[in-house]
């Protein structure tokens, strides 16, 4: 997980960037390229493989916030790396828009959302768990056991949903994930651990993912 621990060298870039240096800006993007490109990795449609790289989402989220740097300064209160998320993430929304237009119309009926979640975080979730094989191999394809844990997951709450994808996949700091939300710290570490607890009762009765 993510310190929250003050780190010097991030804050004499932000000084750099707040007191007019524009230069800072990529400076910035470098110190969290990791960060974003975890992100990344996440949250871009696994389907868009070998379409899209990470780093072209993150050269595009650049130029975006390039093009923003004094409407952030107008209004500064987001910290700055949840600012470079959101330019990340809205380079994300235009990419699944303009090559899976008619798959983002199908899942935004079926879900219910608030402004912060996304419509696609069952899906990613499912996508990096049989990724990173967490489940045995089966005789259906990679297709279809992504397609069954995606339905499975849609069972919890979009809230839990994306408190698990902020937390354990994007591994943002508890602080960071109550941002997002907008919600309390507090709230969002109970809805964490309840919400872990909700996927495990969830996956135990998928086939290939029970103990």
């Amino acid at each position: 997980m993510t310190s929250e621990t003050p780190d010097p060298e991030l804050e004499e870039l932000v000084q750099r960037f707040d007191g007019g240096d524009d230069s800072a800006l990529a400076d910035l993007f470098a110190y969290y390229r990791e960060r974003l490109r975890r992100i990344v990795r996440f949250r871009l449609d696994y389907r868009l493989a070998g379409r899209v790289s990470a780093s072209d989402v993150i050269q595009e989220g650049y130029i975006s916030a390039a093009k923003r740097i004094e409407h952030y300064r107008k209004k500064p209160e987001m910290p700055f790396f949840m600012w470079l998320r959101l330019m990340i993430n809205q380079q994300l929304t235009d990419l699944h828009r303009q090559h899976l237009q008619a798959e983002m119309r199908d899942v935004r009926k079926e879900v219910s959302l608030q402004p912060a979640i996304s419509p696609h975080t069952s899906l990613a979730i499912a996508a990096h768990l049989v990724a990173n094989g967490s489940s045995p191999s089966h005789a259906f394809s990679r297709v279809e056991k992504i397609s069954v844990l995606e339905k499975a997951l849609n069972k919890m709450e979009a809230l839990d949903r994306e408190v698990i994808a902020l937390r354990h996949f994007e591994e943002l700091t508890n602080s960071e994930v109550a941002q997002v939300l907008d919600i309390n710290v507090q709230a969002a570490s109970k809805r964490y651990v309840r919400a872990i607890k909700r996927m495990k009762q969830i996956l135990a009765q998928v086939d290939g993912y029970g103990a």
